[in-house]
């Protein structure tokens, strides 16, 4: 099967994460947690956006930026707002990260200029600042997912009181 992880470089907001987390686990994504993070990881608010998910989720955590390298190997995406490139317009390979920085900073600069090619950006209207990072984050999930057709994904539903 292949692997998609989802990487936040310093969260803030618990219910961003929690969101993240049940996207995470409702596509097989893995989940990568860099602090320093706005809470703590056993935060109510956390568990409760990603509901009773929580067994379903592969997640690691990195104290900083250069503890997550160290420990991961793959080509990476940066989601900003910032980024020249359209996150549509490029080809993810198995094992790929994307990667998406703090919800009141994004990611650093230093880091999105060393990584140019690699930087993709959600269009939007130009007066609205960002999207939310758990709807960004989902975007960027499900495009990855639909250029690998949506591996080991269930593609149809039933109806619980008709068939169809």
């Amino acid at each position: 099967m292949s692997t998609l992880n989802i990487v936040l470089l310093e969260p803030q907001i618990p219910q961003n994460t929690g969101n993240i987390a049940r996207t995470c686990a409702c596509t097989g994504a893995r989940l990568h947690l860099i602090e320093p993070m706005g809470f703590r990881i056993d935060d109510k608010k956390l568990k409760h956006a990603g509901l009773d998910y929580w067994h379903f989720l592969d997640i690691s955590y990195y104290r900083d930026w250069e503890d997550f390298l160290t420990k991961n190997e793959g080509e990476m995406f940066f989601f900003s707002t910032k980024a020249p490139n359209r996150y549509s317009d490029v080809t993810y390979p198995d094992n790929c990260y994307i990667v998406f920085g703090r919800e009141d900073a994004g990611l650093p600069e230093e880091l999105l200029k060393a990584n140019k090619e690699h930087c993709v950006r959600i269009p939007m209207q130009s007066e609205c600042r960002s999207l939310n990072l758990s709807n960004s984050v989902a975007i960027g999930v499900y495009e990855v997912l639909r250029q690998w057709d949506f591996p080991a994904l269930k593609e149809s539903g039933e109806l619980t009181k008709y068939e169809w």
